[in-house]
């Protein structure tokens, strides 16, 4: 949650849209921030109330994190209950807390970026703290695009 929110605390300034995935940069003194977004094609249940559905991707110069992949439900995570995103026949898993689920491990992340560069669709899976089953699909057009766009933004080789 600290990532997608600080992210969006400051200003930030938009280095381009690819497709369906939007690229930012936020400075901060010496350190920046650079991350990508892109909001859901289609979430299931239709009509559940939410928030802002979104998928992150972040850098930050500052402590050095690099890909780190953030899912915003857009309500409460069940307490300890799995997010599940899968893209083709991989599936990952994460830890969520309050509204923002990650990946546990740097290891996992780098392997979902690799799937997601090569994937045309990503699907989320999670569950509402009132129990709630959702399922929200993101396209990945444009993702390789953004990823470009973000490491040039933050120096990243």
């Amino acid at each position: 949650m600290a990532l997608a929110t600080s992210a969006m605390a400051a200003s930030p300034t938009l280095i381009e849209t690819v497709k369906d995935w939007d690229a930012f940069r936020l400075a901060d003194g010496k350190s920046r921030t650079c991350y990508m977004r892109s909001a859901p094609v289609a979430s299931e249940p239709a009509g559940a109330r939410r928030g802002e559905i979104s998928l992150f991707i972040t850098h930050r110069t500052g402590d050095k994190t690099r890909n780190e992949v953030s899912v915003l439900a857009g309500y409460t995570y069940k307490p300890a209950s799995p997010v599940t995103v899968t893209i083709g026949k991989s599936k990952f898993k994460l830890f969520s807390d309050g509204d923002t689920a990650w990946v546990e491990t740097p290891k996992d992340e780098a392997a979902l970026v690799g799937a997601m560069r090569i994937g045309s669709q990503l699907t989320v899976t999670g569950t509402s703290s009132r129990g709630t089953k959702t399922t929200d699909r993101y396209s990945l057009s444009g993702f390789s695009g953004a990823l470009k766009a973000i490491n040039k933004a933050c120096g990243i080789k």
